[in-house]
């Protein structure tokens, strides 16, 4: 096992190896050369260009519009604008614009830096080492069947050893007879077709979760995640969709609401909740305009799904176009000054309708107003700038976690094919805002709300900024509290302190590898079950730790994925909550096996137990205890395995992470059930034996009483806490009625199959015979109703 686990180990560091650039272009000897980044040393001086991977970690000393994706990282989709002006020496690591990692990504511009790390010293190695030092938890379901199998044990001999001694002290039986009563006594107690049982249940559960979107890699993963008790997720794309939306529009004539969710060009825009045409709004058309033609990306359809090719924040502008049935057809773009991280503004010299010039130009708001003097008023005219009203209506839409872009445009009164940065600083007219966000999942709102009424507490980790990401809390109802934890307040808690933070606070923003490991940490220092889910390499560590981690399908690194147990298929929290629902499921179903094996057990231990007590024959011999055990038992608690989930399943708090696996309630009705059917069978045993049945004839009755009463049982099995006299639950599992039968034909050859006879000491029974077991076992059914109606009315 311990070789397995480091070969998985390996494997997620080989997928981080990949992740490494092979070849860096640096300065030796006075000439650039391509070399191996393996042979790269702390001051060389490497060259980044578009569409390389950073091969180590530089400390950038030239930068021009200069942009990396830092996913692996940070675990934030959007490209980061780097600079060599130095940052604070706190920073953390989304903060770090003067930085760039090895194994991130270049996506735009050129650079120069020297080199501060390599290898194993990266921040990417970092990760690795944080990997590798990171020990596995044991599951709930392993340390609960451990306890339960080590008390049993210790019950099972203690129980033998009395059993030996009186028997030998009290009755004189011989040792032979002794010695083959105690191994019976032990096939008896010893359930051994729970290990098969337990595995087959949750090899179901895995097949049940795949149609859930949920892929396991680990069987006993599926059980943990129907006990956790807090879920740690990332935002972007697993509460969010990762696709840019506008959601508001702001002119000096009011504010638009944009409909729709993504780059699907569906929806409308409204004012005052009615719909606002491009025609009667022509400060609507203006903005627009802007947001459309100044735009070098496009949305295209791919598979049903709506996809953007280009920048995302371009193409929700361009989607904004689209559902405002805008027609760019008839511009013709004659110049562009193309965005730049100095400037933070776009702007192009387009041909309009009508052979007019116009300059467009959309950016940052700050930069757009120092080069406005002008607005478009209400009534379509310019007029002087009211900067104050501009800032609060930035503040309003940043306050709700929106990312701001404004709109400015001017005639050109005279023919010209070209556009230069400093017309951009004179006479601009100031059109508008445009509000955009990464939307939260509707179907992960609805998931997080059913976690809530679950008892499980859901936690935002992200490396995004702390306002955006309370505004996305807040709106997906993870938390009323508005403040945000920040990296840099995680940075400096001790472990006692941040034992205290993590139960107060739901929304962790400016995260490192680092704070979500010891957030993961914490919360398992104050016995909680936690759940993790990511998809950069960030998050690997963090998942390694967690009780269960669950890597995105979609967008997670290989690494990401092989340190977790669960890969979503989706990238969706909603399929998280689905497999919650299916772990509490595969719980209840174990509980439910458990429950149906463990009374088998006890009624042949009470009967071999009373036999040596008193003094009987055998009503069992041990040949027949292993064929209900393995035969009986093993087929009839199969069918358990396909139960559907209780009524209310996800309204209980979770379980107890401490709580044995049988509670009070458990050992009392195996007591309950073993005394019932017990009981029948060594009744049986005996009036058979006092008709006249030879032994085998007598003891073929007592295995009938018993598979019987396991076939009345199950029924009651079937529901933990509903009452099974119900006619609709009746065939709600076709797997039950199907073990059923196989069982009906295994025990008719069992009593009528001459070799079977030889072998397990059977006989034949006449066909009138069978009515006992049968009345036996239906009123053992309504015995076990009765109980369960009795301790449900007791209930508070």
């Amino acid at each position: 096992m311990g070789f397995i686990q480091e070969g998985k180990a390996e494997e997620a560091l080989e997928g981080i190896r990949k992740m490494l650039s092979l070849r860096a272009h640096t300065r030796r000897a006075g000439e650039w050369a391509e070399l191996d980044a393996a042979e790269l040393v702390p001051g060389d001086i490497v060259r980044l260009r578009s569409g390389d991977r950073v091969p180590a970690d530089v400390r950038l000393i030239d930068a021009v519009n200069l942009r990396v994706e830092e996913s692996a990282l940070t675990g934030e989709s959007m490209p980061t604008d780097k600079k060599v002006a130095p940052v604070d020496a706190n920073a953390g690591i989304g903060d770090r614009r003067c930085m760039a990692y090895s194994g991130t990504l270049v996506t735009a511009g050129r650079g120069m830096g020297v080199v501060t790390a390599t290898g194993a010293a990266t921040e990417l190695g970092r990760i690795s080492r944080m990997m590798a030092e990171v020990e596995s938890l044991a599951t709930p379901l392993t340390r609960q069947m451990a306890a339960f199998g080590k008390t049993l044990s210790f019950v099972i001999l203690g129980m033998a050893i009395v059993m030996f001694l009186i028997g030998w002290l009290l009755h004189g039986r011989s040792l032979d007879e002794l010695f083959s009563a105690a191994i019976g006594f032990a096939v008896a107690a010893i359930p051994e077709g729970l290990p098969a049982i337990m595995t087959i249940t949750l090899a179901i559960g895995v097949q049940r979760m795949v149609q859930r979107n949920a892929i396991t890699r680990k069987l006993t993963a599926i059980e943990t995640l129907g006990s956790v008790t807090v879920i740690c997720s990332d935002k972007t794309g697993t509460l969010t969709r990762n696709e840019m939306t506008v959601r508001h529009l702001v002119t000096k004539v009011g504010q638009y609401d944009v409909e729709g969710i993504g780059y699907a060009p569906d929806g409308r825009i409204l004012r005052d909740n009615q719909a606002a045409s491009l025609s009667a709004n022509q400060d609507l058309q203006a903005l627009v305009e802007v947001m459309a033609v100044c735009n070098d990306s496009e949305i295209a359809q791919e598979d049903g799904h709506w996809k953007v090719v280009g920048e995302p924040t371009e193409g929700a502008l361009r989607t904004l176009g689209r559902k405002a049935e805008f027609d760019r057809a008839n511009y013709q773009r004659l110049a562009v000054v193309p965005f730049e991280s100095e400037n933070k503004f776009m702007a192009t010299l387009d041909k309009v309708p009508g052979d007019g010039l116009r300059i467009l130009l959309k950016g940052a708001p700050d930069r757009l107003l120092t080069r406005c003097a002008e607005q478009r008023s209400a009534s379509g005219v310019a007029e002087p700038l009211d900067n104050a009203f501009w800032e609060k209506q930035i503040d309003q839409l940043g306050s709700q976690g929106l990312r701001v872009l404004a709109a400015a445009s001017r005639e050109v009164r005279k023919q010209k094919n070209s556009l230069a940065i400093e017309e951009l600083d004179k006479d601009m007219v100031f059109l508008g805002l445009a509000g955009i966000i990464d939307p939260p999942r509707p179907e992960a709102i609805e998931a997080i709300a059913a976690c809530k009424q679950a008892g499980i507490r859901v936690k935002m980790i992200t490396g995004d900024h702390a306002g955006t990401a309370t505004a996305i809390g807040r709106e997906m109802g993870i938390t009323e509290n508005p403040k945000a934890v920040t990296g840099t307040e995680l940075e400096a808690a001790s472990d006692e302190e941040l034992r205290r933070i993590v139960p107060e606070s739901d929304i962790f923003a400016r995260t490192s590898p680092e704070h979500k490991l010891r957030l993961v940490q914490a919360l398992q220092a104050n016995k909680e079950v936690v759940a993790m889910t990511g998809d950069g390499m960030n998050d690997a560590p963090a998942l390694k730790r967690a009780d269960v981690g669950v890597a995105m399908g979609i967008k997670g690194t290989e690494a990401t994925k092989e340190a977790a147990e669960i890969v979503l298929a989706d990238d969706n929290f909603a399929s998280i909550e689905r497999a919650v629902e299916e772990g509490r499921t595969i719980y209840d179903n174990l509980q439910k096996a458990i429950l149906f094996i463990l009374p088998t057990n006890g009624a042949q231990s009470l009967v071999i137990l009373v036999a040596v007590l008193l003094g009987l024959d055998l009503p069992l011999s041990p040949v027949q205890i292993l064929w209900v055990n393995m035969v009986t038992a093993v087929t009839l608690s199969l069918a358990l395995a396909y139960e559907p989930s209780e009524p209310g399943l996800m309204r209980r708090p979770p379980r107890q992470p401490g709580a044995p696996i049988l509670g009070q309630h458990a050992l009392w009705r195996i007591g309950f059930v073993s005394l019932l059917i017990g009981g029948a069978t060594i009744a049986v045993f005996l009036y058979e034996e006092h008709r006249g049945y030879s032994i085998e004839m007598a003891q073929t009755m007592a295995v009938n009483t018993l598979a019987l009463g396991q076939v009345f049982y199950l029924f009651n099995s079937r529901f933990l806490r509903e009452s099974s006299l119900r006619f609709d639950l009746l065939f709600t599992n076709r797997v039950v009625w199907i073990a059923i039968a196989v069982l009906a034909v295994l025990q008719l050859m069992f009593v009528y199959v001459p070799f079977l006879n030889l072998w397990f000491h059977s006989a034949p029974i006449p066909a009138v015979a069978w009515m006992l077991p049968i009345v036996i076992g239906l009123v053992i059914f309504l015995a076990v109703e009765a109980e369960k109606a009795i301790l449900q009315k007791g209930k508070p």
